[in-house]
C-alpha cells in the first residue's frame, strides 16, 4: 500500500484482529471522539482518550503534551463514533511515525467483542 503520510505503511486489519492485539498488548487504541460522546456510551477497555483535535499534540513526541500512554514504535488503532475522524486521525498519526489502523466506530470495536468501560 502506498504511504502519502510519511509513516510506516499499515496492512488493513478487522476490528476482531485489532481487539485481540490490544488485548494482548501488542497494539494501543485511541478513542477520538469528544467527552461528552465517551460519556454517554462508553469506550474501548484500556483506550487512550484524545480528541482528533488535541491528535497532533498528544501523539508528537516532541510536544511538551505528548502522551507517554503512546509510542511511535507500537501499533496503534483508532476509533469515533463512525469512523470519519478517526480516518484523519489514523492520517495525522502516520505524518508522526505511527503505524496507525483506523477501525472505524466505537460500535465495530464492540461488534468486535471488544471490552467496554464507562
Amino acid at each position: 500500500m502506498l504511504n502519502l503520510f510519511g509513516g510506516k505503511p499499515a496492512k488493513n486489519l478487522t476490528a476482531t484482529e485489532v481487539v485481540g492485539q490490544v488485548e494482548s498488548g501488542a497494539m494501543a487504541v485511541i478513542d477520538c471522539r469528544e467527552s461528552a460522546e465517551l460519556q454517554a456510551a462508553g469506550t474501548a477497555k484500556g483506550s487512550v482518550h484524545i480528541p482528533l483535535s488535541l491528535i497532533p499534540l498528544k501523539a508528537d513526541p516532541k510536544s511538551p503534551d505528548y502522551d507517554k500512554r503512546l509510542d511511535p514504535a507500537k501499533p496503534v488503532a483508532i476509533f469515533c463514533a463512525s469512523g470519519g475522524r478517526s480516518s484523519m486521525g489514523a492520517q495525522v498519526l502516520q505524518r508522526l511515525g505511527y503505524t496507525a489502523h483506523n477501525i472505524g466506530g466505537f460500535g465495530d470495536w464492540v461488534s468486535a467483542g471488544g471490552a467496554v468501560q464507562r
